[in-house]
């Protein structure tokens, strides 16, 4: 992360799952003051639920300004939204409908807020895949439902930890179903998508990005599955032929196993568990869940809602100050790619005088 500075991003968070450990770890990353030097942090919530952990917490040192809108932003001190007034039941740990109901208000308020520009980029706390589900919020996640919201054609899901980056071409699908998504037109849209995403976003003029194999070593030629053979080399192929520095398919547990990640800038995994079992494995219990492929900068922890430790104030803030960081690094990235690329004629004028 680089050093604080006065332009500080105004970074929206949301509370995710009002019963999950989501309060808990934003409490107790912005319980550390230095947090204020690189942004101003917007938690979107209610003054009653972050009141009632910061009791259960007994961190009374925690103080926040409510807001309403952004008119009395504090750039100064945490700053929270008020999403809703009426009294909530908090149950820490109990997977209710008011924790997914309250989720999706939290994070439907800061998507707008996002729109208009209100803030840079947005942190999102852990949600839960069903409690969540309703008529607005259909999806299997936070990723699809940002992929709808701001009209983007795909989107990719991209973990980070230091200099390991490993991005899904299926995401919550059954294992049962994810053959039918190893396709090349989506081996090739995701390819793409990671290449721009790590010159962007990472600042990677020339990535090399790993494509694991679907099946057990990489099919064993033809062995144990073809799809190797009829669908990823020949793609690898294609991309090599478009521009993209592809390698594979790999053997996913030698590859990670052998750490050949580090040899590459992002790797394509087939399927969910064979690329995050890994990569939260190997981060240190601070990784980062990217989506890549929008207009605007969203990041999250690499964990889920925890309710097993929600309320008994052991959870670890970790990956979420971490996903903090990731987000203001991407947005800081993102201005030097535009500034860089900006008007590129004037500048090699310029150069050659």
């Amino acid at each position: 992360m680089s050093t604080p500075n006065m332009n500080k991003p105004v970074i929206g968070i949301t509370v995710g799952d009002i019963n999950s450990i989501g309060a808990e770890i934003i409490i107790k990353t912005f319980l550390d003051n230095r947090m204020m030097e690189f942004c101003t942090p917007v938690i979107f919530a209610s003054n009653k639920t972050i009141n009632f952990y910061r009791k259960l917490m007994n961190e009374n040192n925690f103080n926040y300004q409510s807001i309403k809108d952004f008119t009395r932003l504090n750039h100064k001190q945490v700053n929270v939204y008020n999403c809703w007034e009426e009294e909530v039941q908090i149950t820490p740990g109990v997977l209710n409908e008011a924790g997914g109901k309250y989720a999706a208000r939290a994070l439907e308020v800061a998507i707008q807020c996002l729109k208009d520009g209100y803030i840079s980029g947005l942190v999102t706390a852990p949600i839960h895949k069903n409690n969540i589900q309703s008529e607005k919020f259909n999806y299997t996640g936070h990723t699809p439902y940002l992929r709808d919201a701001f009209g983007a054609k795909d989107v990719l899901m991209l973990m980070t930890a230091d200099n390991m980056r490993v991005g899904l071409l299926s995401e919550h699908v059954p294992l049962a179903e994810v053959s039918k998504y190893v396709t090349k037109e989506n081996i090739m849209a995701k390819l793409h998508m990671m290449k721009d995403s790590l010159i962007k976003d990472f600042g990677i003029d020339k990535p090399r990005i790993a494509v694991l194999g679907l099946n057990p070593h990489a099919g064993d030629d033809g062995l144990i599955g073809t799809e190797e053979i009829d669908v990823i080399t020949p793609t690898i192929k294609q991309a090599n032929n478009s521009g993209i520095l592809a390698f594979g398919p790999y053997s996913a547990d030698a590859f990670f196993a052998r750490q050949m990640y580090n040899q590459f800038d992002g790797v394509l995994a087939m399927y969910h568990d064979q690329g995050l079992i890994p990569f939260k494995s190997l981060g240190n219990g601070e990784g980062t869940n990217f989506t890549a492929g929008l207009s605007i900068v969203r990041t999250s922890p690499d964990h889920g809602t925890a309710f097993d430790i929600a309320g008994k104030n052991i959870a670890d803030p970790g990956s979420f100050r971490q996903a903090i960081f990731t987000c203001l690094d991407i947005l800081e990235q993102r201005e030097r790619y535009a500034d860089n690329t900006r008007n590129p004629l004037k500048k090699t004028e310029l150069a050659s005088e």
